[in-house]
């Protein structure tokens, strides 16, 4: 990778670069996917297996696309022990995490006799959406904890799991035992934007839902941006991205793996790291040479370096912060002298990592925050996926006489000025009792 000294036109170009990387959609593609979504809107069932016989399995059936009980149950049997631990470490972390994240229904009063609140409901249905995984070869176990645990604590009574089938028709072990763990027995074999089309409108065997939770491919990132609206949608994400501001006191070695585990996701992933030592900026460099031979992912990484990857080198840690807050990175690791210190200083961040033994990979898998985060500067304004994706909240009025008596005028007042004058009618009938 190239180091940049910044600030500097080379280093400032090469963040221009990243920033607006593509992450948009061609027409072509969009145009695809809203020819799949009408296609399920108007033909359900017939169409949701045409797709998938095309693309996923060519046996796939009807009478077979619901996972039954008895896969469930022999799924956890066939996977091995250590993994089942690993499992309901990962659940009970992030589920501690989650339950802090619950909101109350709220009344309050005052001597006017004015109430006022907030009802606070868990949607009626949630879909999970979980990739395939290279056909099932990788089975994204992690997808199905973040998207249900939130919102089995929110208290959402029907959650509804889809998943890309094997060619052979059936769904990973790992991530059927994942499901039983979290509670969701309710489980479809299907993938893509035809996945997204079915919880979004329904069909014959899938009830539709109120909210579509997870990541996907483009033509899953698609849908759910075309279907937003129709269907509550957790977040349009882009390729993932790593920020890591170190200092001399950080491991170069730590550094160039935290570096590689996001590039090796996608061409368009970037990573970054932004240091005050030249020395530091070096040295991960040839690590990175040392470890990116020995990934499976290798070609995918050296793109994603190449493309929208950097090594700057600032003045000093107060520039690097700067820099982080401009970007919004999704994942943004602090390995510097007393990270603490500098909490203050982030603003935005989809998710902030702290120490040399805090890598983007603990929040990935069982620290407890959800990894379900913004990408592409969104954090400037969003957040991760949350148990308030999976609730709703009702705003609660009631005016006693002495409290209507009080505001009627300032209403009617309000409402004359907007020109509505059946608005401050509904308002001035009531004054003449």
């Amino acid at each position: 990778m190239k180091i940049y000294k910044y600030p500097s036109k080379s280093a400032q170009k090469k963040i221009a670069t990243i920033e607006n990387r593509e992450t948009g959609f061609k027409k072509k593609e969009y145009n695809a996917v809203a020819r799949i979504l009408e296609d399920i809107k108007k033909h359900g069932d017939p169409a949701i297996i045409k797709y998938a016989n095309r693309y996923d399995s060519p046996g796939m059936t009807i009478d077979s696309l619901k996972v039954t009980k008895e896969e469930i149950d022999a799924a956890s049997k066939q996977v091995d022990k250590d993994f089942l631990h690993a499992l309901d470490n990962a659940v009970a972390r992030v589920r501690s995490f989650h339950k802090q994240q619950q909101s109350k229904s709220w009344i309050t009063t005052d001597k006017s006799g004015s109430i006022l609140g907030q009802l606070v409901n868990p949607v009626d249905g949630a879909g999970i959406y979980v990739p395939g995984g290279r056909s099932g070869r990788t089975p994204l176990v992690s997808s199905v904890l973040m998207g249900a645990i939130p919102a089995k604590i929110a208290g959402v009574k029907r959650m509804v799991m889809v998943t890309p089938p094997t060619r052979q028709g059936s769904v990973n072990p790992f991530l059927l035992a994942a499901a039983a763990r979290v509670g969701i027995d309710e489980i479809y074999k299907i993938g893509s934007a035809w996945a997204i089309a079915a919880l979004a409108y329904g069909t014959d065997t899938i009830g539709k839902v109120d909210v579509v939770a997870g990541p996907g491919n483009i033509y899953v990132t698609l849908a759910k941006k075309i279907l937003a609206g129709r269907v509550g949608i957790d977040m349009i994400a882009g390729p993932s991205e790593i920020f890591i501001i170190a200092d001399q006191s950080a491991d170069s070695e730590y550094l160039a793996a935290d570096l590689l585990s996001q590039a090796e996701h996608d061409p368009l992933a970037s990573a970054i790291l932004v240091t005050n030592s030249m020395s530091t900026a070096r040295t991960v460099n040839q690590a990175i040479d040392r470890q990116i031979i020995k990934l499976s992912r290798q070609e995918i990484a050296r793109q994603s370096l190449k493309n929208f990857g950097a090594l700057l080198v600032v003045p000093d840690i107060a520039t690097a912060m700067t820099i982080a807050n401009k970007i919004a990175p999704e994942h943004l690791e602090l390995q510097v002298d007393n990270p603490f210190a500098h909490i203050g200083k982030i603003r935005n961040a989809g998710a902030l990592f702290l120490g040399k033994y805090t890598p983007e990979a603990v929040g990935d898998y069982i620290a407890g925050p959800n990894h379900v985060l913004p990408t592409a500067g969104t954090a400037r304004f969003s957040s991760a996926l949350s148990v308030s994706h999976f609730t709703k909240k009702t705003s609660l009025i009631h005016y006693s006489k002495a409290a209507f008596d009080r505001d009627a005028r300032d209403i009617i007042c309000l409402a004359k000025t907007e020109g509505l004058d059946a608005h401050a009618n509904s308002i001035e009938i009531r004054t003449r009792e």
